[in-house]
């Protein structure tokens, strides 16, 4: 793994640079009737509803070392939450920006440390489903963004692991400029060749990856698709031993075809 922080950097004041970490992550699943999908829409709604988001983003915080200021949350009618937590780093801090630690790889949840000083922590969630074709979606958007010294990229795992998501698509940017005691101006304080560094091997091996990176501007881009599929984890309200061979076929290739849509950003041909 090319996980390497820049040894030694000293910085005149304080750390400028803004580290955005920006992902989606999508439930699918199948609902033969409307009334499994409208059953769905409000099991998954409040499976995540607005005081559970809290909880994961107050970990969140906790994990990165942030200091929580302010939090806001709400649910919505029909379906839907959101919450923005306001962070600060915390007061101890370190002279040196580039200790060994503050760009390795997060911890999962069995290891785990909201308004932000400048940074913040949010998501929003988005459930619906196909009118017509039994298709059910989860969407949760969620934006980590810091300055200073602290690092957005150590929530990865455990945000992937508290979601166990079928698609994931996730960016990270470092924005901006800090200057070290010459005035030099750095626009990134750690090395770094893909998101993929910041995933546990365990995580990485349950998903098929692929990165789109401008190095030369600080844009970090991976999608993640879940490896395996067992029809029995994407049926709602229907149990696979309960459908017809031909039915099990066509729902599948449903499914596996609204994966892939969103994994690749284009509608396929039907």
């Amino acid at each position: 793994m090319d996980i390497k922080p820049i040894n030694k950097l000293r910085l005149y004041g304080f750390n400028n640079l803004t580290k955005t970490l920006s992902f989606n992550l999508y439930d699918v699943c199948y609902a033969i009737s409307p009334e499994h999908r409208q059953e769905y829409i409000e099991y998954v709604d409040e499976e995540y509803n607005a005081e559970r988001l809290t909880k994961i983003l107050t970990k969140v915080a906790n994990i990165i070392g942030a200091t929580i200021l302010n939090i806001a949350m709400q649910d919505y009618d029909p379906q839907g939450s959101s919450v923005t937590i306001l962070i600060a780093e915390n007061d101890i801090r370190t002279e040196i920006c580039g200790d060994s630690t503050m760009e390795s790889p997060g911890p999962l949840p069995d290891s785990v440390v909201a308004h932000l000083d400048k940074s913040h922590i949010t998501v929003h969630t988005y459930p619906e489903s196909h009118p017509d074709q039994g298709v059910s979606t989860f969407r949760a958007d969620i934006d980590i963004s810091t300055c200073g010294h602290i690092s957005p990229l150590k929530a990865l795992n455990y945000l992937i692991h508290v979601f166990g998501p079928d698609i994931t698509i996730i960016d990270y940017r470092v924005r901006g400029f800090t200057r070290d005691l010459d005035g030099k101006k750095l626009f990134i304080d750690h090395k770094i060749n893909s998101i993929q560094n910041y995933i546990s091997n365990k995580t990485r091996n349950l998903y098929q990856m692929i990165d789109v990176n401008v190095y030369q501007d600080n844009i970090f881009h991976t999608k993640m698709l879940l490896k395996e599929f067992d029809l029995d984890n994407y049926l709602f309200g229907t149990a696979k031993q309960d459908l017809k061979p031909k039915e099990k076929v066509k729902i599948k290739k449903q499914i596996k075809r609204e994966m892939l849509e969103i994994y690749t950003g284009q509608n396929l041909p039907r």
